[in-house]
């Protein structure tokens, strides 16, 4: 019996077992602490080795022996966890328990584990213990500790948390107090531990009525209080920072705001009656209207009814519609800004005057009564004291008892605050239980009865008032300030916020269409229009006619918002139903968007460059609404300097090069809007498309095509041997194609126009070609899909190979800047000369170099469109020409050879036949590499060949 009895708690010797993970070394850790109940300097290390070895012992057991918990459970050893923290044994031993105990929560993952570690409150004990808050480690382990309970929380876990005899919920309440704390990462953990609580108190309705009765309103209230006072000081950040020096900030106390909204919306769409009813009349009446929507008809500041620029007011509108989608505060707040005037906030209500007798009115934007720890007392005693009556937000009669309780409380109620604001550091204050009962009564008004008042609650000079003002039109002070900052003379500045914020509404789901089609701007997924708004649509067009002026300081964000929303207010469809004015005014801007780019038309390389890299960045990244509020760099006033690091689309253009690409973009705007509201399709952009080129693996015919032949060294090091051919616009190094004679497989593909070619000094048989990948972005550094040494045959070859690769870049991007000065309405000259040597086909001046690509969207199936993959317009040797020589035809002296032709075959089967190409092929006579055959018989002769025979 005695054996049994030492070797239960680690035999007498007291030596550690050799196996770790053991039920015998928990019994020795459990031996350990049981001789060291007090801490001491001398045991500090030792009893935190204990905690930390105990825990790891239990994280095993809970994979491997349930054993292990019995001993755990029996002992009641989490007693000695607490009997360490209520010793004050110091940083180091606080900060280990609370990491050590984190940890073990963390990684239990069987439910009775769980249990055993949650059973006889030790855990509630171990939250509500005081700590030394303004240590940081020690509140970063402590906020975690709460965060990973949270996660742990279900419908069965939860009883161990709130206690319904006594009607507390340390676990919810002790985090809260955490709301506003400095450190961004503990107000983080906070909204996550809410989130976790308030999902799971919808199948818990005890529950679920504390937090709405106890803490709902003095929460939400200092929660508002403290989004509100972050915007003021964002909105100081804009007012003081003209010069762009305080950007970081700026950004970062946006990225706070857009935190907010995010947690505000996934608590609403918890979907959690009792309260989104709370929290939506407290966004709506003390921060949403008071402070955003009143701000933008009214700048005069006093101290009791802050306002925000308007600018700044805004932006934070816009972040809200885009973000938030519950439709009773949408669409009352949407319904205050489209319809609603200044009685909305000169009128009292009339249970506030009734609770409070004050002067000010709920829509305001003011400091809570309370702090919410001093709020949260006051309810946790009140509980104490009746238990068995739980607060009743609609027994609005029954304050007088209340706050007799209250008055008895009062002495020990501020004797606790003193000790608990020391140590959590709470900066904010919150309401008491009378305010929110009201309010919880009040939240069941409808979001129109929000926004309008009854009769009851105006006095009768009020009501004479609004008698006298019947017959007079309605004044929309808010919407008329939208439509007048759309206006803009000189700058863009307010115009991209009013573009955005319609734009955020009208993509707003939450927002009845029928709110938005009184003022006639349809929502984005309207299903049919009849009518839209002439004075927004007549407005946006003015924007963009300053859009297409030289010296214009529209910025291309604010016009492709103008854009999209046109193309909102009269398309729909697929049917456009503008006007023929609206239209044809439109048109002008388009003209004058092509007169610009005109301006800027070079036959310099970098222009066309230019032209396909900001195609490619429009259709790669077109605006995104939601980014562009993001930014923080647009609430400050425009600026045309690069040196600032905002993006090109949000600054007005610095410099030739910038102005040329704004010029290029709004083209590109233009045009694309154009051609949407005709109903007609782009056909000419890009100048390069994917489906028209050559890719890697196809499978061509190369008959009758001038191949080269050469070895093709990479930068590590390895060879292969390959042939290269020139096409249009693309160089291709292909090899035979095993099982047919004559076709080739291509292994690389890229674009003449993006080619670098450069002899090696010490060989002349060699060149060093390097080809970059077309870049989405302009400032992009280039990179390379290709960079290689070509070695040939003999110097001979090597040179053919640089003129024909050098001529061939230049003549694809002729022909490309030809197709440019088309969409320009430029005359274009056709070059007698194809890549700098005559033309000897008279017919060729019927045909422009850039046919190639037009004929080539016609279908597979058109019999007058052929080609040969490599049929060129050239006569150097050297060049890929595909030859047809037929023996019937006329004379080459008397008449130019009919047109080449030839497939494209892929390695899937399928037969693209292309066009021919620019010229007609040259006949017999005029080539050296060209000889005559047996009827229909084509025959190809290298160069080497051809000048041995004559």
């Amino acid at each position: 019996m005695f054996g049994r009895s030492r070797s239960w708690v680690g035999g007498s010797s007291g030596k550690s077992p050799r196996n770790i993970h053991s039920l015998e070394h928990l019994k020795y850790m459990y031996h350990l602490l049981t001789k060291n109940t007090t801490v001491t300097d001398s045991n500090r290390n030792l009893l935190v080795e204990t905690i930390r070895s105990i825990t790891e012992i239990l994280i095993w057991g809970d994979q491997n022996d349930s054993s292990v918990f019995d001993f755990f459970l029996e002992k009641n050893m989490f007693v000695f966890f607490l009997n360490i923290l209520r010793q004050k044994s110091g940083r180091y031993v606080c900060v280990q328990l609370l990491q050590t105990i984190n940890i073990l929560f963390e990684n239990i993952s069987h439910e009775t584990s769980l249990y055993y570690l949650l059973s006889n409150n030790h855990v509630n004990s171990i939250i509500v213990h005081k700590f030394d808050f303004s240590d940081e480690e020690i509140m970063a382990y402590y906020i975690s500790f709460l965060k990973t309970l949270s996660l742990k929380l279900n419908n069965h876990t939860v009883h161990f948390f709130y206690n319904e005899h006594t009607n507390d919920f340390a676990l919810y309440t002790e985090a809260i107090k955490f709301f506003n704390h400095p450190e961004s990462m503990v107000r983080i953990a906070v909204r996550t531990i809410t989130l976790n609580v308030y999902k799971v108190s919808l199948d818990n309705q005890l529950m679920l009525h504390y937090i709405r009765d106890k803490t709902a309103v003095p929460y939400f209230s200092n929660l508002v209080w403290f989004i509100g006072s972050h915007v003021i000081e964002l909105d100081n950040c804009v007012q003081t920072d003209e010069e762009h020096r305080n950007r970081a900030k700026l950004s970062d106390l946006v990225a706070e705001h857009l935190d907010h909204l995010h947690y505000l919306n996934d608590i609403l769409i918890i979907n959690c009656e009792f309260l989104n009813d709370v929290l939506t009349d407290h966004l709506l009446n003390r921060l949403f209207l008071p402070l955003y929507v009143y701000s933008l008809v009214s700048q005069e500041q006093s101290g009791e009814h802050p306002k925000i620029s308007r600018q700044a007011s805004l932006y934070l509108l816009s972040q809200v519609f885009l973000i938030i989608h519950y439709r009773p505060l949408v669409n009352s707040l949407a319904d205050v800004i489209l319809n609603g005037d200044l009685s909305v906030f000169s009128l009292h209500s009339e249970q506030d005057a009734l609770k409070h007798s004050m002067s000010t009115s709920i829509r305001c934007f003011t400091k809570p009564v309370e702090t919410l720890e001093r709020s949260l007392e006051i309810s946790r005693h009140k509980g104490k004291k009746k238990l068995q009556k739980r607060p009743n937000y609609k027994n609005v009669g029954e304050e007088d008892e209340e706050e007799k309780g209250l008055e008895e409380k009062e002495d020990d109620i501020e004797k606790l605050k003193g000790t608990e604001s020391s140590t959590k550091g709470i900066k904010t204050s919150g309401e008491t239980e009378e305010i929110e009962m009201v309010i919880m009564e009040r939240c069941k008004i409808s979001g129109a009865q929000n926004v309008g008042l009854t009769e009851q609650n105006t006095t009768d000079e009020e009501k004479t008032a609004a008698a006298s003002r019947v017959d007079s039109p309605k004044r929309r002070p808010f919407l008329d300030m939208v439509y007048n900052a759309v206006e803009c003379s000189e700058e863009d500045y307010y115009a991209l916020f009013v573009l955005c914020l319609l734009f955020a509404m009208s993509h707003n789901k939450g927002i009845d269409p029928d709110l938005l089609e009184k003022i006639q701007v349809p929502p984005e997924q309207a299903e049919e229009k009849n009518s839209y708004s002439h004075v927004l649509a007549e407005r946006l067009i003015k924007i963009m006619n300053q859009a297409t002026q030289a010296d214009g300081k529209i910025r291309l964000a604010t016009l492709e918002l103008a854009c999209l929303l046109l193309k909102q207010l009269v398309l729909s469809d697929g049917n456009c139903i503008i006007k023929d004015v609206h239209l044809a005014c439109y048109e002008g801007a388009r003209e004058e968007s092509v007169h610009l780019l005109r301006r800027f038309y070079k036959g310099e390389e970098i222009f066309l460059d230019m032209f396909e890299d900001e195609y490619r960045a429009m259709m790669s990244k077109p605006l995104n609404v939601e980014y562009l509020m993001m930014d923080a760099s647009i609430l400050l006033p425009p600026t045309g300097t690069p040196l600032t690091g905002i993006d090109f689309v949000k600054r007005l253009p610095c410099g030739d090069v910038e102005r040329t690409r704004r010029a290029i973009r709004v083209f590109f705007m233009f045009r694309s809007l154009s051609l949407q509201l005709q109903g007609e399709p782009e056909t000419q952009l890009p100048l390069t498309r994917d489906e028209d080129l050559i890719r890697t693996d196809d499978v061509l015919d190369l008959n009758n095509s001038d191949l080269i032949a050469c070895t093709v060294v990479t930068k590590d090091g390895s060879q292969m041997h390959r042939f290269l051919a020139v096409d249009i616009y693309q160089m291709s190094l292909v090899e035979p194609e095993s099982k047919r004679l004559g076709w080739g497989v291509v292994k690389f593909a890229g674009l003449l126009q993006d080619m670098q070619v450069m002899g090696v000094e010490d060989d002349s048989r060699a060149l060093n070609i390097i080809i970059h990948k077309p870049a989405s972005n302009p400032h992009a550094r280039p990179f390379p899909i290709l960079q290689a040494t070509f070695i040939f045959s003999d110097h001979i070859r090597c040179i053919i190979a640089k003129q024909r690769l050098a001529k061939g870049r230049i003549q694809a991007r002729r022909m490309k800047m030809q197709r440019i000065a088309v969409l320009l309405d430029l005359p274009v000259e056709i070059s007698s000369e194809v890549m700098g040597f005559g033309h000897g086909s008279p017919s060729s001046a019927h045909h422009l170099p850039f046919r190639f690509y037009d004929q080539s969207r016609r279908g597979i199936s058109d019999p007058t469109v052929q080609r040969s993959v490599f049929a060129s317009v050239d006569k150097v040797p050297g060049f890929a020409v595909a030859q047809h020589i037929n023996q019937q035809s006329p004379s080459p002296a008397s008449s130019p050879s009919p047109p080449s032709s030839g497939t494209i075959t892929t390695s899937t089967g399928c037969s693209d036949t292309i066009t021919t190409s620019a010229t007609s092929t040259p006949s017999a006579t005029q080539s050296p590499t060209v000889r005559s055959g047996r009827r229909g018989r084509r025959r190809v002769f290298s160069l080497s060949e051809a000048e041995s025979r004559g």
